[in-house]
């Protein structure tokens, strides 16, 4: 586009997209201030093939496009604004060259004669003698078309600004240096899809894209965005404007899809729903890029309602003061009517078509501000590098393309309330989106908005949604959500397809973190089957308050109590027959055993430590072996006394020689030690926390590892083995002096005590176990302090006739005779 005024002209490019394919119709206008000096060329839309070899192309028979022809004319009158200012480019005019960009592969000579100077290109590398007078480009309208193009004006830093190129590859400063573009970015148009599905609670959607780098750019940032989220892409398929779709809707109602997102132009957006309204596909939401959000014909065409309800993105309508105007004064103007005008124009002019200045207006206005800010921002750039003030522009400066890039990067001005800036990625700081919704009359009507400067905003109205269902919004989920304390297990590659599983006693499921598995509780927590969250357990441990431990702990002293009385009776009467056959000294180390293993009953009480549960094992297993071992000998002694010593009488010496009795006693008190002391270093007992059996409560006791303390409770076992066998083989004795019958006795209540204690502990877990544990071990105490000893206290104290030398020989002298 080549614009000039009286003494400095500037020449602009500017690339438009009048048709989507090769076209059969189109306008041409003029460009330039009327009665000022200027004139200015434009290219028409015919693309027939002509000799001078601009835009070769032969006349198909595609769709004109209204809504490009609309940003045609907006260009033109944002040109000729700028000329018929007094404050912007005083002293300047602007000239400028449009092309339409018909197609990705027959665009080039257009660009190319932009490019040339007096028909010529210069290599790329060599001294620039002669450069090209095109100070900046507008357009082009599609991604893939600024992709083609744009390394061209790349090379020499000439400004791009596209008002439709979204592409995210664009925003990349390393390959497209002096690209810029006044429309948001693709990813931003992706944040406000996503928001809406995310907002709709949406979770199973389709994303069908054009076929190009615009719309497999969008697909894969949708993909990017989504991805951590529970929205599932469940289908995806790339869209050309002449296919058959009818496999496309067959896969999404296979896979019971509600939502579909389509991110294509306006051209292949109207093929797929025209195909949707024949194909009879109804109940689905559809949701609309900004390429077709404000289409004009599909809201009104038959059968529209019956594919469901269409919600789209687009940019805030904005009104270009002063464009009714120009439109309605260009179309009462004829253009290229003769021949000879014809060689102002680039193409060929076919004026046979043009639409009329009502259907121009009531267009597809999308792009329109993003169109109208481009060929402003090269204007205040211009403005800027010629140093334009007092209402002159310096005739002195030569403008080159990298002196408006640099200016064009630095924009900051007011353009219809709104401030235009562009970012370090030459992305616009500026304009913000309408959330519309196709209502019944067939109207976009605006339904929310979303601000991205200066900080993100997001808001929908839904009141003002007429959803198909005629209800509340319709819901799109492979799988229905899960009920509460329920856990998803996936089936298939989707995070949205799962079966729902109940969360077992002890587990929950936090949904903000991980919805796909339960998570166990803490130990010191519990939870019932299909919880959200778990409780604190009941702390319950046996404190030395408890009313059975009171009682034991009572009993034990009186052990304590009764051990000292007989040893102080036995003390007495030590050289009574009675004692001295009870086994004399042997009584007070059994009696001193006694009162000791006493200890261990009172740490099975209170809340339990490490110290604690040494104590409860340590003084039991070590003084309980002394005695058993005192019982082991004497029953050993008797049965010798009765039955061995005369036969063996050099045994007996030897026995009575060595202090045989003292000698197996001490020889089981050290190996005891020995064992404890080995286990209790390696493996000590410590306090555990018992949360198998009730899972809301936490039962305090100790853990001791039986592998470790085998040694010391096979010793004790065995130790009670002999002195059974021992004390069983004097059942016969004397009936009066059976001391073996009464150990016998006691054994079998011992036994007796600890099956009982094991039974239960199979049976109850609670924290009783341990008062139970106590008792077991103060009845072990009581069945050789009550049935041992207190009979012989009892003879004593109260039967003194049967305590004499003469009446112990009667005994015996009878029991000889019988054998």
């Amino acid at each position: 586009m080549a614009v000039w005024r009286t003494t400095t002209w500037i020449r602009l490019g500017l690339l438009d997209d009048l048709l989507n394919s090769p076209c059969d119709s189109g306008q041409h206008a003029g460009g330039g201030k009327n009665g000022s000096g200027s004139k200015g060329v434009l290219s028409v839309v015919d693309c027939r093939e002509r000799a001078s070899g601009l835009m070769l192309r032969e006349p198909g028979r595609k769709q004109f496009i209204p809504s490009s022809y609309r940003r045609f004319q907006l260009m033109r009158f944002s040109v000729e604004e700028i000329n018929n200012s007094t404050k912007l480019l005083p002293n300047v005019s602007l000239g400028y060259e449009i092309f339409d960009h018909c197609s990705d592969i027959h665009n080039f000579p257009g660009i190319l004669k932009l490019l040339s100077v007096d028909g010529l290109i210069q290599p790329w590398g060599e001294p620039h003698k002669n450069l090209s007078k095109v100070m900046a480009v507008v357009g082009t309208y599609t991604s893939t078309q600024a992709l083609t193009v744009a390394p061209l004006f790349m090379m020499d830093l000439i400004p791009m600004v596209s008002y439709g190129a979204s592409s995210s590859v664009l925003s990349r400063k390393e390959i497209f240096p002096s690209f810029l573009r006044t429309l948001h970015p693709s990813k931003d148009v992706i944040e406000v899809i996503f928001n809406i599905v995310q907002h709709f609670n949406w979770r199973w959607v389709a994303f069908l894209n054009n076929d190009d780098d615009y719309g497999n750019d969008g697909r894969d940032l949708f993909i990017k965005r989504i991805k951590g989220t529970e929205i599932c892409l469940a289908y995806t398929k790339g869209l050309k404007q002449h296919m058959n779709h009818s496999k496309i809707f067959k896969q999404i109602e296979a896979q019971r899809i509600g939502i579909i997102i389509v991110f294509a132009p306006e051209w292949t957006a109207e093929a797929l729903i025209k195909s949707a309204i024949q194909l009879n596909v109804t109940m689905k939401v559809w949701i609309a890029g900004y390429g077709w959000s404000l289409n004009k014909k599909l809201p009104k065409k038959k059968g529209i309602q019956n594919i469901g309800t269409v919600i789209g993105v687009s940019e805030t309508k904005v009104t270009i003061p002063g464009f009714r105007d120009f439109i309605y004064s260009s179309k009462s103007q004829n253009y290229c009517e003769n021949a000879e005008q014809n060689t102002f124009c680039n193409q060929v002019c076919n004026c046979s078509s043009l639409s009329s200045a009502e259907q121009i207006l009531a267009v597809d206005p999308s792009f329109n501000f993003p169109v109208y800010s481009a060929v402003h921002a090269i204007a205040h750039a211009l403005h800027n590098a010629l140093q334009c003030e007092s209402g002159r522009c310096k005739g002195n400066i030569t403008v080159h393309p990298h002196m408006v890039l640099a200016e064009l990067k630095k924009s900051n001005f007011t353009l219809l309330n709104q401030s235009v800036t562009f970012d370090e990625n030459g992305d616009p700081n500026f304009g913000s989106f309408s959330i519309v919704f196709w209502n019944q009359s067939g109207d976009a009507e605006e339904i929310g908005i979303c601000h991205f400067h200066p900080k993100f905003n997001f808001f929908i109205n839904d009141t003002k949604i007429q959803w198909y269902t005629k209800k509340e919004a319709p819901t799109s989920l492979c799988s229905p959500e899960c009920e509460e304390g329920h856990e998803k297990i996936l089936h298939g590659i989707h995070q949205c397809c799962f079966d729902c599983e109940i969360c077992s006693t002890g587990t929950y499921i936090n949904k903000t973190e991980n919805p796909y598995e339960c998570v166990n509780c803490k130990e010191t927590e519990w939870s019932a089957a299909g919880s959200t969250s778990c409780t604190l357990r009941v702390v319950e441990y046996v404190p030395f308050t408890d009313s059975g431990a009171i009682l034991i702990m009572v009993g034990a002293w009186a052990l304590v109590g009764l051990t000292l009385a007989m040893s102080v009776l036995f003390a007495i009467n030590y050289n009574t027959p009675v004692v001295r056959s009870a086994g004399g000294p042997m009584c007070f180390l059994i009696l001193g055993c006694l009162s000791l293993c006493s200890l261990s009953v009172f740490f099975y009480f209170g809340k339990p430590t490490t110290s604690f549960c040494i104590l409860r094992f340590l003084p039991f297993l070590l003084f309980y072996t002394v005695c058993l071992a005192c019982f082991v000998v004497r029953s050993f002694q008797i049965v010798y006394i009765f039955k061995i010593a005369a036969k063996f009488p050099k045994l007996h010496s030897q026995w009575i020689k060595y202090h045989g009795q003292w000698l197996v006693i001490t020889v089981a008190f050290v190996t005891q030690a020995l064992l404890l002391l080995f286990s209790i270093t390696f493996a000590p007992p410590k306090p555990y926390n018992e949360t198998r059996w009730y899972p809301d409560k936490l039962i305090l006791g100790c853990d001791i590892n039986l592998k470790a303390f085998f040694g010391p409770v096979i010793l004790l076992l065995s130790l009670c083995f002999l002195c059974f066998i021992f004390s069983y083989m004097g059942k016969d004795l004397p009936k009066n002096y059976n001391e073996a019958k009464a150990i016998t006795f006691c054994l079998l209540l011992l036994i007796l005590t600890w099956i009982i204690f094991a039974t239960e502990h199979l049976l109850y877990h609670g924290k009783y176990i341990q008062t139970l544990n106590a008792l077991a071990i103060l009845f072990s105490l009581y069945c050789f302090l009550l049935w041992y000893f207190l009979p012989k206290c009892y003879i004593i104290i109260f039967q003194s006739y049967k305590n004499t030398q003469e009446y112990f020989q009667g005994l015996l002298l009878n029991y000889n005779t019988r054998q």
